[in-house]
């Protein structure tokens, strides 16, 4: 059984998939509760990981989907980094594989944790061991070259989307992780958007021949995830689109669904229609890692209006919308826990018990 866990942060990023085998994979990681602050019900990332950790002292792989804030917050006080011996004590979470676009190599200007993370990433690619970097501009090949390095014998540690990333696969873990984006042209150019640029992914598990499929969207907008139906679709792969729990994008803000906010729902384009109102299963469940929901209009995410569409998605799947700084209450949120089993996936109590609070056991055969 493998299970994934979202963490009540706010409007934050941070989901980490525990596998069957005892591999583990992290996407982001934003510790920003204030603990100080009795009544900040956010909870502590660092602790929560520690916990489930033990004595183990390395994570296989660690995706930074970009590098806001509210997705790489205390990274650097956290794991062991390779560049800098400041970064390099023992009580340290060391990386076993880094992952991040292309965008977080590239960009310039960058201050704070971005910088750090930046200054990761690139140690590892010039050293050519420890890293993924997620598509390939010729932006990219400048930068190797600029350092004396032939592009070509980094080739392997790059994966352009539409790709299947090679540090898991179903056979040896019982998952698989397909790039859906970034594109090359989100990382090349002066300007690099770090939304545009994010990593969005779809993993599948699988468990006794059952399939279970997970949306990683980190904060892409809009234009970005229509590109991605459009693309995906034209190459004929419908099922790599396919979701039963879906990290719905940017903490329920209305640009990663279209435009226009909307007076009470949010209405998207045809292609993001299709993604969320087809390609949701039966069952399926919509992960919203953010603020409860205003029920006032607000300039920052969440938005009622994006909510709304989601909320009606998932009831049409007879699935559930779930809020992260709502489970299983707001005055008491905790992480949400997923199992994920030969019958589909399951969400405990917060507790940690057995008990169902949401399931999905209808059959679909693996490939």
């Amino acid at each position: 059984m493998h299970t994934v866990r979202f963490f009540p942060i706010g409007n934050a990023d941070s989901c980490l998939i525990e596998l069957e085998n005892g591999r583990r994979a992290m996407f982001d990681f934003a510790d920003m509760g204030n603990k100080d602050d009795q009544y900040d019900l956010r909870c502590d990332l660092e602790e929560e990981l520690r916990d489930r950790m033990g004595d183990d002292k390395e994570i296989d792989v660690v995706a930074f989907t970009h590098l806001d804030k509210d997705h790489c917050s205390r990274a650097k006080d956290v794991f062991y980094l390779e560049h800098a011996e400041k970064y390099q004590s023992n009580d340290r979470i060391k990386i076993g594989t880094m992952w991040v676009p292309a965008a977080a190599i590239l960009e310039v200007g960058v201050e704070g944790q971005a910088r750090t993370l930046r200054a990761e990433a690139r140690h590892r690619l010039i050293e050519g061991k420890g890293i993924r970097v997620f598509s390939r501009p010729d932006q990219l090949d400048d930068f190797l070259r600029e350092r004396d390095i032939d592009p070509a014998t980094r080739r392997n540690l790059i994966t352009d989307a539409g790709n299947i990333c090679p540090e898991f696969t179903l056979a040896d873990d019982g998952v698989e992780f397909f790039v859906h984006s970034p594109f090359a042209e989100h990382c090349d150019g002066k300007l690099i958007v770090r939304n545009k640029s994010a990593l969005f992914m779809q993993a599948t598990f699988s468990v006794n021949g059952r399939e279970t499929k997970l949306m990683l969207s980190a904060d892409v907008d809009h234009a970005t995830i229509d590109d991605i139906v459009r693309v995906t679709r034209y190459h004929k792969n419908d099922e790599r689109l396919e979701w039963d729990i879906n990290n719905i994008p940017h903490h329920s803000s209305y640009t990663s669904l279209a435009e226009d906010k909307g007076k009470d729902e949010t209405v998207p384009s045809d292609n993001l229609k299709w993604l969320y109102e087809t390609q949701g299963q039966g069952g399926a469940l919509a992960v919203s890692t953010s603020d409860p929901i205003p029920t006032d209009d607000t300039i920052q995410p969440p938005h009622r209006q994006a909510a709304n569409y989601y909320k009606r998605v998932t009831g049409d799947h007879d699935g559930q919308f779930v809020v992260c700084m709502e489970h299983p209450s707001r005055n008491k949120p905790k992480p949400l826990v997923i199992e994920i089993g030969g019958s589909g996936f399951t969400v405990l109590k917060a507790a940690g018990g057995a008990s169902v609070l949401l399931g999905n056991s209808a059959p679909r055969a693996g490939r």
